[in-house]
């Protein structure tokens, strides 16, 4: 499938992410250190969003060397009415098509949970990204409540058994919330590394992605 048959493009801001991997320069050991180079092979995108927005190469973070057992990228959408507010969810949508684009080139297994209305529910579970992948993200809309605890328990309960089928695979979750809840869901830390992206703005702001973040023990990043 070509690059237009996707019709997902990289945000401007990732200039150069879509640089074509190359054997990795790395020393140190069998698996070698992570490093930031830009020619040392895939790209690590929920650590490289973990610092910040990158702007050139050199920001972008690759996975240390490993047996390779591929990766699988678990994201959680927040698609609550709230998020319409401020056009929160439009630019998490394009926030998405970036990281789809690149989990199609890096033929990542992606996990796609919605959570809107009154439970969460899987949008693509284990599966690389495709057109049909377009047209859901298209489609994608806010409305209801906001079941981001039923989101993270799903999630939670699958890791845990990808984990026991596939320990040599490398895991990473990734939230994108407003963190506007009635109140914190009771979860403890994340079973594998994980960035929540807060996608709340406007001049009245809750502030809870944050305290969610923390409770997670989740690398914390502001959309804006």
């Amino acid at each position: 499938m070509a690059k237009k048959d996707l019709s997902i493009r990289p945000a401007p801001a990732a200039t150069g992410a879509d640089a074509r991997p190359r054997p990795g320069a790395a020393t140190g050991g069998s698996q070698g250190p992570r490093t930031a180079g830009p020619h040392a092979g895939r790209i690590d995108w929920v650590a490289t969003l973990a610092r910040g927005r990158p702007r050139r190469r050199a920001d972008l973070i690759r996975p240390a060397r490993r047996a390779d057992g591929g990766e699988c990228w678990v994201v959680i959408v927040d698609a609550s009415a709230s998020t319409r507010r401020q056009g929160a969810l439009g630019r998490a949508k394009a926030l998405l098509s970036a990281l789809f684009e690149q989990a199609y080139r890096q033929r990542v297994q992606l996990a796609i949970l919605q959570a809107g209305g009154r439970e969460a529910r899987w949008a693509w579970l284990d599966r690389k990204a495709s057109a049909s992948l377009r047209d859901w993200l298209d489609g994608l809309g806010a409305g209801g409540g906001t079941p981001l605890d039923d989101a993270l328990d799903q999630a939670f309960q699958w890791l845990d058994r990808r984990e026991r089928q596939k320990p040599a695979e490398r895991q990473r979750l990734l939230i994108l919330t407003d963190g506007r809840l009635r109140e914190l869901p009771a979860v403890g830390p994340s079973p594998c590394p994980t960035v929540l992206i807060d996608t709340e703005s406007g001049p009245i702001r809750l502030g809870r992605g944050r305290l969610l973040a923390e409770r997670l023990r989740a690398d914390y990043r502001s959309l804006e």
